[in-house]
């Protein structure tokens, strides 16, 4: 992509959408075009249309969406569904006609199967039942993948996506019911430690594993591929049936027990963990195959430790206090 290319970032106030914005920013693109939810509503079709009509962007960078964790997810089901088709048809269907030269759609590792062979790997898609907590919204993003592969199959566009594993990190969600693992436990954990708690208690089991990648490493494997020829896209990515999208993570997991054990010394918490068992546990593994991605030239820079590391430092400077 040319620096000055106008560039339409769609969901640039996002945990996704804000770090590629900071990516974009940083890497000198000095042509984005982020208008807020106010000034255009992705759900809405002919706003939509008169958007691209209008300003008509080089590239687009899909990464609005309605997203939360299991209890949003089972709270909130028909939203999960119905926001997300209405967005990325809108916005998918608009590019095409507007002749975008590349769409990056950002879509989210809980497409695979519930009982998916591990690690995943790509060609694991629709081949077996997805996770009964998140399936509204899994099913969206993967009509987001056949939407980009249909197009791409039937006009010759050049609609890619990445599905990042579990993200976290600056500008993360840290509502006590609706956020995910990872920004819950630094939440609980530095709120029992404020305090003086003798016991935090965590959802499930504690044996789930997950794979979470630093949400800065996410975008810069965004604008990795985003940069590729039209050469390699057009042979490892368009090339049908070949998978029009590719795994985003980092290859490695870890239990809950082991990731709220890691908040909890971050965070600087003394007292007891407990696991309620009672609680949904969701998917029991989501490790993804990387070697795609890596293939291609990207892998992840920020572990685990540091990551919550600096995540924690965001949420005491912005969260509490902004």
């Amino acid at each position: 992509m040319d620096k000055t290319a106008k560039i339409f970032l769609a969901g640039s106030k996002g945990l996704v959408g804000g770090a590629l914005r900071r990516r974009l920013t940083a890497s000198g693109y000095t042509n984005l075009i982020t208008p807020e939810i106010d000034e255009l509503d992705l759900t809405h079709q002919q706003s939509v249309a008169d958007f691209f009509a209008a300003e008509k962007p080089e590239y687009v960078m899909l990464a609005a969406a309605k997203v939360g964790g299991i209890h949003a997810n089972n709270t909130y089901p028909a939203e999960f569904i119905y926001l997300n088709l209405a967005i990325q048809n809108n916005v998918i269907h608009n590019a095409y006609l507007n002749g975008v030269k590349r769409l990056l759609f950002l879509g989210s590792s809980c497409i695979y199967p519930k009982l998916a062979p591990q690690p995943m790997k790509e060609e694991h898609l629709l081949t077996g039942l997805l996770e009964p907590t998140n399936e509204p919204y899994a099913i969206a993003k993967i009509a987001g993948i056949k939407m980009c592969e249909s197009y791409n199959r039937q006009y010759g566009t050049k609609f890619v996506a990445v599905m990042p594993t579990n993200l976290y990190g600056p500008g993360d969600n840290f509502h006590p019911e609706n956020s995910h693992v990872l920004p819950a436990l630094i939440r609980r954990f530095h709120e029992a430690k404020v305090a003086g708690a003798s016991e935090v208690v965590v959802w499930g089991s504690g044996t789930p594993k997950r794979e979470l990648l630093y949400v800065e490493d996410m975008a810069a494997g965004c604008l990795h591929l985003m940069g590729l020829s039209d050469e390699v896209v057009e042979r490892e990515l368009l090339s049908y049936p070949t998978p029009c999208f590719v795994n985003l993570g980092t290859g490695e997991d870890v239990t809950i027990r082991e990731l709220a054990q890691t908040v909890a010394q971050v965070v600087g918490f003394q007292g007891m963990l407990s696991f309620d068992a009672s609680k949904p546990d969701g998917t029991p593994r989501k490790l993804q195959d990387v070697s795609r991605i890596q293939a291609l030239g990207w892998r992840h820079t920020v572990g685990l430790e540091e990551g919550i590391s600096r995540t924690y430092q965001w949420y005491l400077e912005n969260y509490l206090h902004g």
